[in-house]
């Protein structure tokens, strides 16, 4: 579903690390690797900016990493 499992193996992050730079417990973040929960837009951005990548590369409308220029 979401592309958050792969982006934190690759960059060597564990849930719990994951979990405590957004503020929640490691098994909520846990549930929404697995899709039992649906990621939230402010970690979706927080994600987002901790990998250096697009929103819509994690929700996998693209295959581009990299994120857009900024304005």
């Amino acid at each position: 579903m979401y592309r958050i499992r792969d982006l934190r193996e690759e960059n060597n992050q564990s849930q719990t690390a994951i979990a405590k730079m957004l503020g929640i417990q490691q098994n909520s973040y846990s549930q929404i690797e697995t899709g039992v929960n649906t990621l939230q837009v402010d970690h979706l951005i927080k994600l987002a900016n901790f990998y250096h990548t697009s929103t819509d590369y994690i929700l996998g409308l693209t295959n581009e990493i990299k994120p857009y220029p900024k304005k």
